[in-house]
C-alpha cells in the first residue's frame, strides 16, 4: 500500500484520525473523560464520519462542534444537472449583496430580513422554477428573474442569460463589476482586484489572501518556539498534494455523512451537536447546513440535541473580534450544557 492512500481518502483518513483518537484515550486513561469534536470546513466531514467510525467501537461522544458545515456535497457542487447548490447558494448571495450595499432599499434595513426572503423564495418559486426547467412559462420566468435580480443586486439581464442559474465564481465577479472589485468566497465581504474587470471567475479569493500571510507566519512561529518542531519544510495551508482525494464508495455519487451522524445520534441519543454559520460564508453556505439537517430525518426526540447560531461573519468567523467572543461563549455553554 502506497504510505499516501493511508490518509488520502475519505475512510482513510477518518480511520487514522480515529485510531489516534482511540488510541490516545487508552494510553493517557481518559475512558471515564467527556469526549468532544469539534470540526471547521472538511474538518465537519471528518468529524461526522469519526462519530460513526468511533461510535462503532463503543467510543461514544459528548458532543460535536460544527464550524462552517458541510456533510452532503451535493449542497455545494455546481455541477451539470443539479440545481441544488443554486438554491442552497441564494441566501448566502443575498447577504453578501446587503453587506454592499447592493440590494434595493426595502431590504437594506435588516439583514436577518432579507436573508428570510431570500431563503423562502430559494425553498419555493425558485425551486419550482428551476424544477420545470426549459418548459416554464415564460411570465413565470420573467418573475423570478426579476425576484433574483432583488434579491442578488444582479442585473435582471445577467441573470436572463446565466438561465437563472449563477455560480459562485460568477457572483464573486459580477456582483461588485462596476466598482471593478471582486468578492471573496471564503468570506465576501472581503474585496480584490483582478487585473481587468471582464471575464466570468476572478483570478484569486481576496479573502484568502488577506488571511494566508498572519496564518502561515503564526504557525510557523508556533511550531519552533512552542513546540520545538524544528523542518525546513513549507507550511502548506490548501495543497494540492492530498490530491488525488479517495472517495472511495462515493464514487460516481456525492459524499453526505449526514446519514452517518443521524444513525451515531439515533443510537447515542445523548450525543448533542452545535453548529457555527457565517452568514458571508460562500465556501459552506448556511442554507445548505440547514438543508442537510432538515433532511437527515433524525427523530423529533432527537431534534432539540441540534442547535445553531449564525455570525456576521464569513468561513473562519472568528477572524473578526465581535464575532470571535460570540463564538466563544457559545461553545462554552454548548459544552457546559453537555458535560455530564
Amino acid at each position: 500500500m502506497k504510505e499516501d492512500s493511508k490518509y488520502h481518502g475519505v475512510d482513510a483518513d477518518v480511520r487514522s484520525v480515529g485510531d489516534f483518537i482511540r488510541l490516545y484515550t487508552t494510553r493517557y486513561a481518559r475512558w471515564s473523560s467527556a469526549k468532544y469534536l469539534a470540526g471547521e470546513s472538511y474538518g465537519t466531514t471528518r468529524a461526522a464520519g469519526l462519530a460513526g467510525y468511533l461510535h462503532a467501537q463503543g467510543f461514544y461522544l459528548n458532543g460535536i462542534v460544527l464550524i462552517s458545515s458541510i456533510l452532503n456535497f451535493e449542497t455545494a457542487r455546481f455541477d451539470s444537472g443539479n440545481d441544488l447548490p443554486y438554491i442552497l447558494f441564494l441566501p448566502t448571495y443575498t447577504a453578501s449583496a446587503w453587506y454592499h450595499h447592493k440590494l434595493p432599499s426595502d431590504l437594506q434595513g435588516s439583514l436577518e430580513k432579507a436573508v428570510a426572503e431570500s431563503e423562502a423564495f430559494a425553498l419555493g418559486d425558485y425551486t419550482a422554477a428551476l424544477m420545470k426547467g426549459d418548459v416554464l412559462p415564460d411570465a413565470d420566468r420573467k418573475s423570478v428573474v426579476a425576484k433574483l435580480a432583488r434579491l442578488t443586486g444582479l442585473s435582471a439581464d445577467y441573470i436572463d442569460r446565466a438561465n437563472l442559474r449563477v455560480r459562485i465564481d460568477r457572483f464573486d465577479k459580477e456582483l461588485l463589476r462596476d466598482r471593478r472589485r471582486t468578492a471573496g468566497r471564503l468570506d465576501s465581504r472581503f474585496t480584490g482586484s483582478d487585473r481587468d474587470a471582464a471575464g466570468e471567475s476572478t483570478e484569486f479569493d481576496p479573502s484568502m489572501a488577506s488571511i494566508t500571510g498572519e496564518y502561515t507566519a503564526v504557525f510557523n512561529d508556533y511550531v519552533r518556539r512552542e513546540l520545538k518542531y524544528e523542518s525546513d519544510l513549507p507550511y502548506e495551508i490548501l495543497t494540492g498534494r492530498v490530491r488525488p482525494w479517495s472517495f472511495d464508495n462515493n464514487n460516481n455519487r456525492y459524499l453526505d455523512v449526514g446519514e452517518t451522524l443521524r444513525s451515531a445520534m439515533a443510537e447515542n441519543p445523548y450525543l448533542r451537536v452545535f453548529v457555527a454559520n457565517g452568514y458571508y460564508d460562500l465556501a459552506t453556505p448556511f442554507a445548505a447546513t440547514r438543508y442537510t439537517f432538515n433532511r437527515m430525518q433524525l427523530d423529533p426526540e432527537l431534534r432539540k440535541n441540534v442547535s445553531m447560531d449564525y455570525f456576521e461573519g464569513g468561513h473562519m468567523m472568528y477572524i473578526d473580534r465581535r464575532a470571535h467572543a460570540k463564538l466563544k461563549k457559545d461553545i462554552d455553554e454548548f459544552i457546559k450544557a453537555v458535560s455530564p
